[in-house]
């Protein structure tokens, strides 16, 4: 369940993990579905590790990379169109650890990438007419995003931090 603590065991394989995005009816198409994994390493340090688990239009996951290839999308930074007819309304992936180790401390969660989209700041410069300048240079196109809880997985016999 998103947000809860699993106990794990020694003898524990790894869990299933069911993530499933839907597009918002008012913003672009999904491009791609994450599996986003953290943990300590032994020397303390923090790490994490991304892995896409779907693609959106029948493109598939690399398995040495694991990332989707590029979906072709775009937008006209001229006039924020999309470019490319690509994405998906919906993402779903069962995805299980490749790199499970019963005995470690880590946490999951999911995101979700759309289609590159103009910025909100794009469209008010549109919106203008050009005639106005930000004070400050930031990239008018981006990739929107959302994100799930973390499922945390504890070793039993461990404190919970």
């Amino acid at each position: 369940p998103m947000g809860a603590t699993l106990p794990i065991t020694a003898k524990s394989s790894a869990p299933d993990l069911l993530v499933w995005a839907a597009q918002d009816p008012d913003s672009l198409p999904l491009q791609r579905l994450q599996v986003i994994k953290g943990w300590v390493d032994d020397s303390g340090e923090s790490r994490e590790l991304t892995y896409d688990v779907a693609c959106s239009d029948g493109l598939a996951v690399d398995p040495q990379t694991h990332r989707c290839p590029d979906n072709g999308a775009g937008v006209n930074p001229t006039d924020c169109t999309p470019t490319g007819n690509a994405g998906a309304p919906q993402l779903v992936s069962l995805w299980r650890d490749p790199d499970f180790d019963p005995g470690q401390r880590a946490f999951y969660y999911a995101r979700v990438l759309e289609n590159p989209g103009c910025r909100w700041s794009s469209y008010d410069i549109l919106a203008a007419g050009d005639s106005i300048t930000p004070a400050y240079q930031v990239p008018r196109v981006i990739q929107e995003r959302a994100w799930s809880s973390p499922v945390w997985l504890q070793p039993t016999g461990e404190k919970p931090q």
